[in-house]
């Protein structure tokens, strides 16, 4: 999802849908919270989502994150990439047409040339998303983007190809190239940093899932065994040797060791633990054997918690997220018919030349918003 009205889109095709309960379409975390009775399959809701452009990563919980992981460096590196060849190509547009405007044919061919690298690669996704959206008569903020740039690129070439449509009629064929190219490369640097800032989000959540080891030593029956940390049951005795990390929260039966806590309590100095004493998952013991017993495992340890409360936060919607969402449904179905008011009134009752000032203010209205 590129932005909030995404979110908003993929919400209200799915909330009618048969067997669809709830649903809570979440942008910054990227993530679909649904609410569904036994009947619906949750293959149909991955189906659902592709109908209207999106895709839903279904499977085991690490493949996921796996696979998210994946897409989130595909996307930024791809980002990356789509960012330099658009300020490339852009800069010298900006340049000449703000600086050094000869007017002449030639200019005007080189000026379409350099645009289109910027508008149909590395603005292409803007065009993909506006398409998959408008045949469910639906919209995002790229319709915008991509109706205003293709407009004002599709106005510019016209002029450029043939320009005696316009001299004929006592008009000069202007070209906006540069307020095209100039948009998207501006929108593809804002997502480009916002990824970046939501990779380093969920690089800090990842981080707080390894603090916990896989796999930890047990004693059963007088043996000490290598077993699995989901494995590990309430009362178990287990073994952290010195470097070794807590999987569970426990209390210390034997030993004595100094942990770091800093992970979980920001404390820097390591703190003693003997006989008796609390320890929690994801500290690290640094310089003696401590054999603890198990006390809470899983999803019940206070790391878990810890990072449940982060996720949550992510996916919670604050009131004024609600209350974006809501200009967010109709804001851009308002802009487009402002758009094609603006454009009728400056037809029908602007001044000479009507049609050059109505494709103006038109496209303008649809770049600011």
């Amino acid at each position: 999802m590129t932005c909030a009205s995404c979110a908003v889109s993929l919400e209200t095709y799915m909330r009618p849908q048969n067997g669809i309960l709830n649903v809570n379409v979440n942008y910054p975390n990227q993530s679909l919270d649904v609410e569904f009775d036994s009947t619906l399959d949750p293959v149909q809701i991955g189906l659902w989502a592709q109908d209207i452009g999106y895709q839903i990563l279904l499977g085991d919980e690490k493949e996921v994150e796996k696979t998210w992981e994946k897409i989130e460096d595909d996307r930024l590196q791809l980002l990356q990439k789509k960012l330099m060849v658009a300020i490339l190509f852009s800069t010298p547009v900006f340049l000449i047409s703000m600086f050094f405007p000869t007017g002449g044919p030639y200019e005007n061919w080189l000026l379409m040339m350099l645009s289109l690298p910027v508008l149909f690669w590395s603005g292409n996704e803007f065009f993909i998303s506006a398409w998959k959206k408008s045949k469910y008569l639906s919209t995002n903020m790229d319709t915008l983007v991509a109706l205003s740039t293709g407009v004002a690129f599709a106005f510019s070439a016209f002029n450029t190809v043939y320009p005696e449509f316009l001299l004929s009629r006592g008009l000069l064929p202007q070209v906006y190239y540069e307020s095209a190219v100039v948009i998207i490369t501006l929108i593809l640097l804002g997502r480009f940093l916002e990824e970046r800032a939501k990779k380093k989000t969920s690089l800090a959540i990842r981080g707080l899932m390894t603090l916990q080891p896989e796999v930890v030593i047990v004693v059963r029956n007088g043996i000490e065994t290598e077993v699995a940390a989901t494995e590990v049951s309430i009362g178990d005795l287990i073994i952290i040797k010195p470097g070794g990390g807590f999987a569970v929260d426990g209390v210390v039966k034997r030993g004595s060791s100094f942990v770091d806590e800093s992970m979980i309590t920001g404390e820097p100095l390591p703190v003693e633990k003997l006989k008796g004493d609390t320890v929690l998952a994801g500290t690290i013991n640094q310089n003696g054997l401590l054999k603890v017993i198990a006390r809470k495992t899983g999803s019940n340890t206070v790391l878990a918690q810890i990072i449940k409360m982060v996720e949550r936060a992510q996916s919670s919607k604050p009131d004024i997220q609600k209350t974006v969402d809501k200009i967010a449904a109709v804001f851009v179905p308002t802009v487009l018919v402002l758009g094609l008011l603006t454009f009728g009134i400056w037809y029908w009752f602007g001044p000479y030349p009507q049609l050059t000032y109505a494709f103006l203010t038109m496209i303008t209205v649809l770049i600011i918003a």
